[in-house]
């Protein structure tokens, strides 16, 4: 019988959860459920690769469970230690306040996101650490990897606010100091830029060689201009009105959108930057599965 992890994993549903870490349990738990993945509590992110058998192999490591499905030898490599650091970087601008028709801002969203995602790192051993980027302050969650640490990183995360303008790359600099050696960070953001002050900062956190992540959340309404009738809309940074007629913007709207959207990927991937694209309508298995993935390959 199929599992339905829609429930756990739905953004509308986990708005109803004020406990953050019963959210995250619930999240994963559902998540994993669902999963196929060979995943085990334990020091580090564990779980066995197959390769072809080839002469010379260790006849013990045969795995016939294999053999019997798919009528080929493989061998089942032994499983190894991978513990990494994760780190967390969450846009804490005003324009992170946006709500969808839903009622769910892209800071919600990031919240039960990275909630979930430490949740899932921590139980198999990594160290993750959470920075949050105001106008004039960064806050730093040092990575660690215990349990009392992922409750300060849960509590910090039920603290958050949207407000003011994307820092300044002052601001920004501590993100660039004390690299580990191995390090994945996933950065959460609307993209929400004036020159290129977010470009500019993936772009020095890409050239340090380290795995990066960039997971750009925008609501439905953005992404759909659902809007009818003639609105002002307000800039939620600098206080700035438009006018606006939306069935006579719509269509040049949405093609500047794409336009800016295939530009914003194509500029990611050739810096190396594994783009991912969510909507803060969509449940959270998407952006748990392509954590996953991303996880693996590196550990």
């Amino acid at each position: 019988m199929a599992y339905n992890t829609n429930k756990f994993i739905n953004p509308k549903v986990l708005a109803t959860i004020k406990d953050l870490s019963l959210l995250a349990r619930t999240v994963v738990e559902g998540f994993l459920a669902g999963q196929n993945q060979s995943l085990r509590r334990g020091a580090g992110l564990e779980f066995s690769q197959y390769r072809s058998y080839q002469p010379g192999d260790d006849l013990r490591q045969l795995d016939w469970k294999m053999f019997a499905r798919s009528d080929r030898y493989y061998i089942r490599e032994s499983e190894v230690d991978t513990n990494i650091t994760v780190r967390f970087i969450i846009d804490g601008s005003a324009s992170m306040a946006h709500e969808d028709v839903n009622g769910l801002s892209k800071l919600d969203y990031a919240r039960y996101l990275v909630a979930a995602l430490a949740y899932l790192a921590t139980t198999q051993g990594d160290a993750i650490g959470l920075y949050v980027l105001y106008e004039q302050q960064l806050i730093n969650l040092t990575p660690r990897s215990d349990n009392m640490h992922l409750q300060r990183f849960w509590h910090q995360l039920t603290e958050l606010s949207a407000k003011g303008k994307f820092p300044g790359a002052q601001t920004a600099a501590n993100l660039l100091a004390e690299r580990r050696q191995k390090e994945l960070t996933v950065f959460l953001t609307d993209m929400y830029e004036y020159d290129s002050e977010i470009t500019d900062l993936l772009f020095m956190l890409g050239a340090q060689r380290h795995e990066l992540m960039l997971f750009h959340l925008m609501s439905r309404n953005e992404l759909g201009f659902s809007y009818e009738g003639t609105l002002t809309f307000e800039d939620l940074e600098t206080g700035q009105t438009l006018q606006v007629s939306t069935a006579q913007q719509r269509k040049a709207y949405l093609e500047r959108l794409q336009e800016w959207l295939q530009k914003t990927e194509r500029d990611m991937s050739n810096r190396q930057i594994a783009y991912n694209l969510f909507a803060t309508d969509e449940p959270l298995d998407k952006a748990l599965r392509t954590f996953l993935q991303k996880r693996l390959l590196y550990g």
